[in-house]
C-alpha cells in the first residue's frame, strides 16, 4: 500500500491563500493581512507564514515589501501556480521531507557525538576517582629541622609535591592539618602524593649528619683541662 504524502504546512497555506486569490476573494492590489494576523489565523508560526508569502511572491501572486506587507498581484499567477501546485505537490513535498529528515538526522548526530564525548569524560573522571589515591608515611624523628614549625610556614607542598594528610601523634591523628600545624619528632606525617614527594618529604624531615656528628663528639661531663 503506498503511503499519501501530507504538503508541508507552507505549502498548504500558500495554496489557499492562491485559491482565494484565483476565486477572487482576495482581489488584485488587495493588503493581505499581517504574518501575526495569518498565523493566529492558520494557527501556526510566523515563520509558516514567512514562508508561505515567500513561495507565493517568487511566483509573483503577491508582492512581499518589507515594512508594508504584502499587495496581491495577480489572479492568472494564482491559477497557475495552483495548476503547479496540483502536479507537483507530491514531488516537491518528497524532497521537502527527505531534506527534513537529513537535517535531522544531521542534528541527532551532533547530539550524539557530543553526550559520547561528554560520558567518556564522565566515566575518564569517574575512574581516576574510583582509584585510591597513594599515602606514605613519613616520620619526623627527634633533632629534625622540622621540630617546632607549622606545615604553612614550611611551604611543605611547594618543597616536596605531596600534601599532609594527617598527623600521627603517638595515639591521635589530626585530620586534615592545616598550614598552622607545628611537627615535633615522633610524629608520622600521612602523606598523599608520589613516590618522589614521600622521599622528598623524607629528606627534608631527616636530622643533618652535622648535628649527629656534632653530638656524637661532645667531651664527657668532668674532663677539661688542667
Amino acid at each position: 500500500m503506498r503511503e499519501m504524502t501530507v504538503p508541508a504546512q507552507y505549502l498548504q497555506i500558500a495554496a489557499d491563500v492562491a485559491s482565494r486569490v484565483a476565486a477572487g476573494d482576495l482581489p488584485e492590489g488587495e493588503r493581505l493581512f499581517g504574518r501575526s494576523v495569518m498565523a493566529s489565523e492558520y494557527g501556526v508560526s510566523p515563520e509558516t507564514i514567512r514562508r508561505a508569502l515567500r513561495m507565493l511572491a517568487d511566483m509573483k501572486v503577491i508582492d512581499v515589501k518589507p515594512q508594508s506587507g504584502a499587495v496581491v498581484l495577480s489572479r492568472d499567477n494564482a491559477r497557475r501556480y495552483l495548476e503547479d501546485f496540483g502536479e507537483g505537490a507530491e514531488s516537491r513535498t518528497l524532497r521537502m521531507q527527505l531534506r527534513q529528515i537529513v537535517q535531522e538526522y544531521e542534528e541527532l548526530n551532533r547530539r550524539m557525538e557530543k553526550v559520547s564525548a561528554a560520558l567518556l569524560r564522565s566515566e575518564e573522571t569517574f575512574s581516576s576517582a574510583a582509584e585510591p589515591l597513594p599515602s606514605f608515611e613519613v616520620p619526623v624523628p627527634k633533632g629534625s629541622p622540622l621540630t617546632g614549625r607549622s606545615i604553612g610556614a614550611l611551604r611543605f607542598w611547594q618543597s616536596t609535591g605531596g600534601t599532609v594528610a594527617a598527623i600521627r601523634r603517638g595515639q591521635r591523628v589530626i585530620l586534615s592539618p592545616g598550614p598552622y600545624a607545628e611537627l615535633y619528632g615522633g610524629d608520622v606525617m600521612i602523606l598523599i602524593g608520589t613516590p618522589a614527594a614521600a622521599e622528598a618529604a623524607r629528606r627534608l624531615a631527616a636530622v643533618p649528619e652535622e648535628t649527629e656528628e656534632a653530638g656524637g663528639r661532645q667531651p664527657a661531663a668532668g674532663k677539661g683541662a688542667d
